[in-house]
Formats: C-alpha cells, structure tokens, sequence
C-alpha cells in the first residue's frame, strides 16, 4: 500500500504539515507523530468550545491527544458523506451530507430548507419535559432541619456520655449544655429527615436519568454539529500553528486570551497563566519580554491571570506595579496590574542604548546613595550637637584632625591628575584628525560598548520561541514556535499620531510693540 502524499508549508519559520483537503483528514491515522506541532493541549481556558473539546476527550483526562484526535477524525469521516465540509467550520450540515441514518432520521424532524442547525438542536432539547416523579414533602421546616443538621453530632456525643455515666464509666461536667429534647425524640426527628432526604434524592436521580434519557436522541447530532463547526479549527492549532500565524486572518489561535493596553501600546499575544510555578522554569527559556498581569473585572467579580509578549516599542514606562486594561475575547474589561516581568531584548534599537541606559540607572542609583547617607550622617551631627548641647557632661567629640587625612587628600589629587593626564593625551592624540576620522572613532567607540549588547539582542531574537510558554500551559509542544522579529511586529501595536502643526500664536498689539522696540 503507498504511503499517503502529505502536503507542506514553511509555517512561521518551521516545515509543517499542512491539513487542506478532506483526504489528509481521513488519513489523519497516517500522519507521523514527529511531524505534529502538538502533541497534547488542555480541554479548558482555551477559545474553542469546552463542550466539543470534551466530547473529543475520549478518557476524560482534561488532556486532548493525538490519538483522540485521530478518533474525531475518523468518526466525522464515518459521519459525514463529504468531510470537505468541515473547512467551513458551519454550525449547520445539509441533511444529505448525514451518512449516519439514526443521526439523519432526527435531522430531518429539525431541518429547515434541508439544513440543520446547531441552534435548532439546542433549540429543542431546552424543549424536552418529562412527567417528573413528585418530591416528598418535608416533615419538618427548613430551619428545624437545618438546626437539627448542626447539633446532631453535638446532641449524639452527650447521649453517649449520658448511658456511660449510668454505668458509671464517664462524668458529665455540670457546665456542659443539656439537649432541648430527650434522646427518644432526636432519634425519630433523625430519622424522618433521613428518610426524606433519600426518597428526595431518588427522585431527583429518577427525573434527572429521565430527563437526559428523552434528550438522549440529540445528542448524538449535537456532537457531529459541534466538531463540525470546531475541529478543522483545532487542527489548524494542532496539527500545525496556522492560526496563531495567520495574522491576517480574523481568527485568533485557540491559546490566545485577548489584548493588554499597556504604556501607548496593544499585547495581542496574551495567554491565560493556570500553573504561575511552570511558568517560573519555562517562560524564561522563550527569550520574550513578558508581562505578568493579575486582572479581575469588578462588576462581575472575573478575574484571571494572565502573560502579555511585548515585542515592540521601550520598556523604560513597564514595571511591577504598573496599572493597565486586558480585554477579552468577548469585549469584557478588566482592571490589570504588572506582578512580573521577564526581560529580554525587544529590538536591536532597543539594546544598543541599553548599556547607556544601565549606566545612568548605575549612577542616578549611587547619586541617590551618596545623597541618602550623606542626609542620615548631616541629621546625625545635627541631633548629636542637639544632645551634646542638653548634656553638658557628655563625651565631646574630637575636632577634625587635617593631618589625619591628608593622605586620603593627596590620593585623591593624584588620581584626578592622572584621569587629566589620560583625558589630556587623548586629546592630543586626536588632535591631528579629521572630522571624518573623528566620526569614524566616535562610531568604533559606541560599537566597542553597545556591539556585546546588540550580539547579544540579535541571537536571542533569532531564537525567541512561543513553546515554553505553551510548554507551562500544560501543552505538549513538538516543534519550534518561532516569532522572528517581522512577525513579533505584528503581535504589538503601538500608537500612532498624526504629524499635527503648533497653531500661531495671534500677538497683541501691545507684545508687537515691545518686540520693535
């Protein structure tokens, strides 16, 4: 038997399978696991729907994996008599294109113009009753049950004690509360509400297996409604990454959470964040800047934690701390604050001045030092004198020996001799350049200190790669996701205005006159 003729594409950097006709769908089966990007990915907090993520869960592990995946492939390719239509990713199916006859028979009871739809299935399981068995009445009121529940314990502890002191093996302190009612009545209230509460949890079991016993007949056209509407678009975020690097396209891949406004600038690629320990271990090895945001919506009291790729623009405004607005994928808003941040380089602009910018943090940091000791030593002497003044008796401190540091004063000298010295010989030594051999110097001075740092910003662009984020997620990633430097542009936003002129300013007569004069 010959092997099957796969397709590819050079998707985001790497090789990958491409899926594009209802064939590489049926020899899904076929496919070489190396050549899968995913191996496993979560059911949950991901943006295709949970309920057809579940239903491809086979073993119910919370885990979707290639060989569930191959399962959904085959049954749709069972179910359906033309698998093409699964690229359209429609929640309605032509009553024709049903090859299962039991699933077509209640088609055909919902189709309109010989199509059924998702909504008309949902549409008329919300419709199913069932004659219900009647729950029994309560013997008691709430409020007795509810009391009886909460001292039961309490009241069968000092029974106990009660037949033990009779038999003279315990003693009960005085102190100790006395139940409300004698030992024979507890028991028969005890057991009523045991005998209620059973026969009401039959019931309730009885009209619930009833009740998914008459929707049952739905169910199995709502799971072939629901993949065919969902798994061409789980393939596309499985089998390979066509979603996440399609930016192009309206779809957002399955792992994306929604956008972060943050410093004049829009985060698409942002992910919900369910292990922060993994991401500890993993984030780092992506080589992205990332931001860390805890995000809750006040009204409905949602919130979610979630990692922003700042892949354009300065970083200089971004700190722990930092207020900003994630929205999600349905519009709603919340309020997010900055709790960690994993720098790495965003742009090779960006670390040529990054030296520069660590040497005035560097010095603007021992300014500040300097300036801070220098305040404590001068408040120091000041309540020092204070206390000296108040205490004639106290130890006086010995005046200010010049001899003593007169050492340190020539050492001082010496060295700014020797930095004038330097500073003179270069000058010297330049002297006799032309301007363009001084460009030329200047130029090799600022390679000689920003070219480390660009190296450095150049191999790990090159390098910056979504899986170890995917990775702490939970996934299983099989295959580099890389995010060159063209393509991160397009996962950052930032603001653009419009060249706007400084309106003249109208003089008064008065201002023209004192300019004349």
């Amino acid at each position: 038997m010959a092997k099957y003729k796969w397709s590819y594409a050079n998707v985001g950097g790497v090789t990958r399978v491409r899926i594009q006709t209802a064939e590489d769908i049926r020899h899904l089966g076929e496919l070489d696991k190396k050549k899968w990007t995913v191996l496993s990915c979560p059911t949950t907090g991901l943006e295709i729907s949970s309920d057809s993520l579940s239903l491809m869960d086979l073993d119910g592990d919370g885990k979707l994996r290639v060989k569930e995946v191959i399962a959904t492939a085959e049954y749709l390719c069972g179910a359906l008599k033309d698998p093409e239509t699964l690229f359209e990713q429609s929640d309605s199916i032509a009553i024709d294109n049903i090859a299962d006859e039991s699933i077509k028979a209640v088609a055909e009871k919902l189709a309109t113009d010989g199509k059924v739809s998702l909504a008309a299935v949902q549409t008329a399981i919300d419709a199913v009753t069932i004659e219900e068995q009647p729950i029994p009445a309560a013997p008691l009121e709430a409020d007795v049950i509810a009391a009886y529940k909460e001292k039961s314990a309490e009241y069968a502890a000092y029974y106990e004690q009660e037949k033990l002191q009779k038999l003279g093996l315990a003693v009960i302190a005085e102190d100790t509360p006395k139940p409300g009612m004698k030992e024979a009545d507890f028991l028969k209230m005890g057991k009523q509400i045991a005998d209620y509460e059973a026969a009401k949890a039959a019931a309730e079991t009885a009209n619930a297996d009833a009740l998914a016993a008459a929707k049952a007949e739905y169910m199995p056209l709502r799971k072939l409604l629901l993949l065919h509407r969902d798994f061409y678009r789980l393939l596309r975020n499985f089998v390979t990454l066509e979603d996440f690097y399609d930016r192009d396209s309206r779809t957002i891949a399955s792992f994306e959470a929604g956008t972060l406004i943050i410093d004049q600038r829009a985060c698409k690629l942002c992910m919900r964040v369910n292990d922060p320990a993994k991401h500890d271990s993993q984030a780092p090895l992506s080589g992205m800047y990332l931001v860390y945001c805890n995000c809750v919506n006040q009204k409905s009291g949602k919130s979610m934690a979630i990692v922003a790729a700042v892949t354009q623009g300065e970083v200089n405004n971004l700190s722990i701390g930092k207020n900003a607005v994630f929205y999600d994928n349905d519009g709603l808003d919340y309020d997010a604050t900055v709790t960690k941040i994993i720098d790495n380089p965003i742009s090779i602009r960006q670390a040529f001045w990054t030296p520069y910018r660590k040497f005035s943090k560097w010095i603007e940091e021992k300014i500040n030092k300097s300036a801070a000791e220098k305040d404590a030593k001068a408040f120091g002497d000041l309540t020092a004198k204070a206390d000296a003044a108040a205490d004639p008796n106290a130890e006086k401190k010995p005046a200010f020996d010049i001899a003593k540091f007169a050492g340190i004063f020539a050492a001082i000298g010496m060295a700014l001799g020797m930095i004038g010295t330097a500073l003179a010989s270069v000058a010297r030594g330049m002297k006799g350049f032309t301007w363009w051999q001084l460009l030329i110097v200047f130029v090799c001075i600022l390679l000689v200190i920003s070219g480390p740092s660009m190296i450095m910003a150049w191999l790990k662009l090159r390098r910056r790669n979504l899986a170890p984020v995917l990775n702490a997620n939970s996934w299983a990633i099989n295959a580099d996701a890389i995010i060159s430097v063209p393509f991160g542009r397009t996962l950052t936003e930032q603001v653009k205005f419009p060249v706007v002129k400084m309106p003249k300013v109208k003089k008064s007569h008065k201002a023209k006159k004192e300019e004349d004069d």
